[in-house]
């Protein structure tokens, strides 16, 4: 299975990346920062990799050069994200955020469903979206906003798909808390080492789930929260 990774760098990208070589799949990873995906490149030399911001215009060309060097796509997995609490709600925060996590996103996301159009109507496309897509938060308000934008454009690419009589499967996995460098904030809890978060990602990929919460017990709390009353929600919101 040819398998690229949108945002590879670090956190989960980084170890699905890992698992997947492990696996004997032909992977490709993406990212930012150069030197993370040489030192990534090193440990495991078969890997291809490409230095490039979703937001950038320069990114489908790159991303189409990656399916080039690959010759072809089976599963593209879009882990790019970006997210910082802004309890004072500091603009510049807000539009980056919302700038990867939206519109660097649907980029990515539109290129590779009409790829797969082209190929033939097959292929799948895993999203990496939140368990924060569920309702807003006054602490990351574009990062929750802007994972709900995923979660509703993945569920808007299942229907287009299944309207076009495709092959083609868009997975959306919505992880609680994850031990990585982007899990930020005081009273996480249920928080998944990224082996165990990764593995499960892939089980549910391989499953071509619709949506999969990660860890699973987290679908749970999703329950809870979108069950919640505003006038409740909005004092732990």
């Amino acid at each position: 299975m040819k398998v690229i990774i949108i945002g590879a760098s670090s956190g989960i990208g980084r170890e699905l990346a890992k698992q997947y070589i492990a696996l004997g799949h032909t992977v490709a990873v993406t990212g930012r920062r150069q030197e993370l995906l040489l030192e990534l490149k090193r440990q495991h030399p078969a890997i291809h990799t490409a230095c490039f911001d979703v937001q950038g215009a320069e990114a489908i060309g790159q991303l189409e050069a990656l399916i080039a060097r690959m010759g072809g796509l089976d599963l593209l997995i879009y882990s790019a994200g970006y997210g910082e609490p802004s309890e004072d709600l500091v603009a510049a925060i807000e539009i980056d955020s919302t700038a990867t996590n939206v519109m660097g996103f649907v980029k990515i996301a539109a290129f590779t469903f009409n790829y797969y159009l082209k190929q033939g109507g097959h292929g799948q496309l895993a999203v990496i979206s939140s368990v924060a897509a569920v309702r807003g938060n006054s602490f990351t308000p574009a990062y929750s906003a802007g994972k709900a934008y995923i979660s509703n454009y993945a569920e808007g690419l299942n229907i287009k798909a299944r309207k076009l009589n495709t092959s083609i499967f868009i997975t959306d996995i919505r992880p609680g808390f994850v031990n990585t460098k982007m899990a930020k904030g005081q009273g996480q809890f249920w928080a998944a080492p990224v082996e165990k978060a990764a593995r499960q990602i892939r089980t549910a990929i391989a499953a071509r789930k619709r949506v999969a919460y990660v860890t699973k017990r987290w679908r749970l709390i999703a329950s809870i929260m979108k069950l919640l009353p505003f006038w409740i929600y909005r004092k732990i919101g």
